[in-house]
């Protein structure tokens, strides 16, 4: 009986402890897979941080040149040869009425061959025609030209009889779906269809802005959308957004897929978008309580305004600044609308550009713009004394804020709900990270919507990792609709379901079928690999002023610098506000006794072989300068307009380049010797002085100006002089 109760003693005390160790082990188990976590969440968050600043540090750069080119606008020559070419840049040459251009727009005399094996549509559209299109892009068909401009010409008409605010009721249906940027991911749109139903009346939806640009299928979204907003006007409802601007599709990718997928007609039907873009709604109330708006608001916004405002005379970003300047040829006026009224201060109406005389005359003269202002003035008749004040002014260099006018007014409240950004602060002030718009915070958000008795807002514009965000105590939602927007796994999208009570329901989906068999590991480490290869691009990109930036911490020439010294360099030149001593192992910098060799770092950094494909930092600026001057878009230019282009840049970026050079360039880069310069070409040159600069680099050739004088390089029989 004593040795029993012995046994069940140890036996008792054997449990006890091995129970200690169970839960031991469990606790430790627990805080590594929290501290895994973590760690996974960190570089999450760092790689996020990476593609949100590089995207934001892009749309910067579209700005300056914009601003750019707002300035040789302010300060053009009409006598001059390139008066032509500039004017083309920012005027609508073609003001009609819209009875005329239905007749240029008219889609009745092109032929359906019968080799087109296509959807064929019939007229009026019914919901069978609109299904058979969303099957026919589904199995990657394209619909004829004949009746993409059908079918855009019928949706222009009623886009035109529409409010600027569209008002919708939830007590004739169950429930409202609301859809966030889809940017041409045709797929996600397909999703959401499959999860929640095809439009209709009894399933109306709000579809808030950027359907176009940087997707490959932004068209087929476009006339997915008109389909079914001819079959249910009541029942579908579109929002303007930032992208459905026909100046941001030149860079961002739209302007190119149209015309790749209709050359023959793609100029047509891109005119046409452009004039149904300015009539797209501004937005949408719910009930009367939820406002739904691409970008957001500001502390100026009224929504009574914004009722009244002819929105198709803002059919872009550019600020209505000053009266145009009274010319004696009838064909150099320009319209209000155009981009000639305000480019100096797009965007940032805070911050007008000023410039001294004597870069005034510098920057003229580099654009090809050889008369001075004073024989500007010999040729504006009719000026008012005014006028005259306003030229004494642009003399003396001065930038006086511009008067308000209802003109601007209207601008403002229609860039501020396009473009603005929310923020955690209290006030108001400009979005100095896009250029575009404002940032505003809680206060703005309760004054605004207490004023219109509103109790929430739903914008978009911004990409989110779960496909949507609450802000300002839940009175603020951001939704975004394109899942995997930097990267496959980066991000989920979403949509709202809301019934009468008006409390959002949110359905999240990805619709790759690859990131669905990833573990969180490898979704993160494979978004990851994205952004630090995106961030090598950028510092591939800045390697010039990079090296200059590491040269100034070291004075005596060492070739090493702290890592202090080198994470400042970074940030100083890059801008984009990236914690970079984390990244530094990452981006394959190793140091010794707290330096680091920064020349050794460039070398390597070189070395990578998908950098050798990239295209230096002003590729962007020029592909969107190029078919800015392909008026015709034919996808060629002239010798002639490709001099015109090349000055535009070398003015943009203060750099000296004489027409032989350019003569040169544009002989060595026709390389099938037509007599033009077509895309491919443009762009292969760029491939080569991509070679050319890395070669530099590699034999220790390094001068930190190679950036700004590689045009004279760029030419294959000049190669031997880069060397």
């Amino acid at each position: 009986m004593a040795w029993s109760h012995h046994s069940c003693t140890t036996q008792s005390c054997f449990l006890q402890q091995n129970t200690k160790i169970q839960f031991v082990a469990a606790l430790l188990i627990q805080r590594w897979y929290r501290q895994y976590v973590a760690r996974l969440e960190m570089r999450r968050r760092c790689t996020w941080n990476i593609f949100q600043s590089i995207e934001y540090a892009g749309e910067q750069d579209q700005i300056k040149l914009y601003n750019f080119f707002g300035y040789l606008m302010e300060h053009f020559t009409p006598a001059s040869s390139e008066r032509s070419l500039i004017s083309h840049i920012f005027r609508e040459n073609d003001v009609v009425h819209d009875t005329e251009w239905e007749r240029y727009f008219c889609y009745k005399s092109i032929e359906v061959s019968h080799g087109y094996h296509g959807p064929h549509l019939t007229f009026p559209m019914t919901f069978c025609e609109a299904s058979k299109l969303v099957e026919a892009f589904k199995h990657k068909q394209l619909l004829h030209s004949r009746y993409v401009l059908q079918l855009l010409g019928e949706a222009w008409k009623l886009l035109r009889i529409l409010p600027n605010i569209n008002h919708v009721s939830t007590c004739h249906s169950k429930e409202i779906t609301i859809c966030g940027d889809l940017h041409g991911q045709l797929e996600d749109l397909l999703l959401v269809f499959y999860k929640n139903g095809l439009p209709s009346s009894e399933k109306p939806y709000v579809f808030n802005g950027d359907f176009v640009d940087r997707g490959k299928s932004s068209m087929e979204i476009l006339l997915i959308l008109f389909a079914f907003l001819l079959v249910y006007p009541n029942g579908v409802h579109l929002n303007r957004g930032n992208h459905e601007d026909h100046i941001v599709n030149l860079r961002y990718g739209f302007t190119k897929e149209v015309l790749g997928k209709y050359r023959v007609h793609g100029k047509k039907i891109l005119k046409l978008l452009q004039k149904m873009f300015s009539w797209l709604p501004l937005a949408t109330v719910i009930d009367g309580k939820v406002l739904v708006v691409h970008g957001g608001i500001s502390d100026t916004t009224d929504l009574n305004v914004i009722a009244r405002m002819e929105r198709h005379k803002v059919n872009h970003s550019a600020e209505p600044s000053e009266p145009v300047r009274r010319f004696p040829d009838p064909s150099l006026r320009t319209p209000k609308n155009s981009l000639i009224f305000g480019l100096t201060g797009l965007f940032c109406p805070s911050a007008p550009l000023s410039v001294c005389p004597s870069e005034l005359r510098q920057r003229r003269q580099q654009a090809g713009l050889s008369q001075s202002l004073q024989e500007l003035r010999r040729l504006v008749s009719s000026s008012s004394s005014s006028d005259e004040d306003d030229d004494d002014a642009d003399d003396d260099g001065g930038s006086d804020p511009q008067p308000r006018t209802p003109e601007r007014d209207e601008w403002k409240q229609m860039v501020d709900l396009l473009w603005s950004d929310p923020m955690a602060q209290d006030g108001c002030q400009p979005n100095q990270v896009r250029g575009g718009g404002c940032y505003w915070g809680p206060d703005v958000t309760e004054e605004v919507l207490g004023r219109h008795h509103l109790q929430l807002l739903i914008r978009s514009h911004e990409c989110k990792q779960d496909g949507y965000e609450f802000c300002h105590n839940r009175r603020v939602l951001t939704l975004f609709s394109a899942s995997n927007y930097y990267e496959v796994g980066s991000n989920r999208g979403a949509y709202v379901r809301m019934g009468p009570d008006l409390v959002p329901h949110f359905i999240q989906y990805q619709s790759s079928q690859t990131c669905r068999t990833l573990t969180l590991r490898q979704s993160i480490g494979r978004t990851e690999r994205s952004a630090l290869c995106a961030l090598r691009e950028q510092l591939f990109a800045h390697k010039s002023d990079l090296l200059g930036a590491f040269q100034h911490y070291d004075p005596d020439n060492t070739g090493v610098i702290s890592l202090k010294h080198w994470a400042s360099a970074m940030e100083g030149v890059l801008k984009l506000g990236l914690p970079w001593r984390v990244l530094r192992s990452q981006l394959g910098t190793s140091t010794q006794d707290g330096m680091l060799d920064y020349r050794e770092w460039i070398q390597d950094l070189l070395s990578n072989a998908s950098i050798l494909e990239t295209m230096y930092r002003n590729h962007s600026n020029l592909e969107t300068i190029f078919r800015i001057i392909d008026t015709d878009h034919s996808g060629s230019l002239s010798f002639e307009e490709f001099r015109q282009t090349w000055k535009l840049l070398s003015a943009h970026l203060k750099t000296e380049v004489d027409d032989d050079a350019i003569a040169d360039l544009a002989l060595s880069i026709d390389f099938n010797k037509d007599g033009s310069i077509d895309i491919n070409e443009f762009m292969e040159a760029f491939r080569l002085v991509q070679s050319c600069l890395v070669y530099r680099v590699h034999t220790n050739i390094m001068d930190p100006d190679i950036v700004q004088s590689w045009i004279i390089c760029v030419t294959c029989k000049k190669y031997s002089q880069c060397f």
